[in-house]
């Protein structure tokens, strides 16, 4: 497995706009439309990385903890579906129905909204204030497949909790670090 650290967008960047189509519903939904004036987390996942699928039951407690406290939630995948066709829309629908993400599962066929937020790796987060500037990015919390730690969601939970409680996030921020972002080649 490849790490990929992600690359750490600048702190207070305004939330770069997307219309993308919902692999559940089939509807295009916008950034406008998801987020919150509380908290608004995206997040660069797919199927198939085993870092994401490390963190994905813990990664879902988390989201269903947030939102139950006005947090919004978007899942992206940009991963080319030609060449690793599990990250394909039909799959990522299934995944998402089975697994009963409580959040929607977004798909960047076109690579834009990746590019857009410098996104780098899967998993890949970045949570955004109230008024959409970006308060964190980085990592879920510290455990990687095989290293023994469990699944906390530590890190990205602080950051939450700071916001949540009108504080500031602190801006010791660790990379995420997981699977390279698959691209279409040119």
């Amino acid at each position: 497995m490849a790490l990929t650290p992600s690359t750490m967008l600048p702190l207070a960047t305004l939330a770069p706009a997307f219309s993308l189509p919902d692999t559940v519903s089939g509807r295009s939904l916008s950034l406008a439309e998801l987020q919150s004036d509380r908290a608004t987390v995206v997040m660069f996942i797919c199927n198939h990385c085993p870092y994401v699928i490390h963190i994905r039951d813990g990664l879902l407690k988390l989201a269903q903890d947030y939102i139950a406290q006005g947090v919004s939630f978007v899942a992206i995948s940009s991963n080319d579906a030609a060449n690793y066709p599990d990250d394909a829309p039909d799959k990522m629908a299934a995944l998402a129905q089975r697994e009963h993400f409580p959040f929607p599962y977004l798909y960047d066929e076109s690579q834009t909204v990746a590019r857009a937020y410098q996104a780098a790796c899967t998993p890949d987060f970045f949570v955004f204030d109230g008024v959409m500037k970006l308060a964190y990015r980085g990592q879920l919390d510290d455990s990687r497949p095989g290293n023994g730690k469990p699944v906390t969601g530590v890190d990205l939970r602080a950051a939450l909790d700071a916001l949540l409680a009108g504080r500031a996030v602190g801006e010791n921020q660790i990379p995420s670090v997981g699977c390279g972002i698959k691209w279409k080649r040119a």
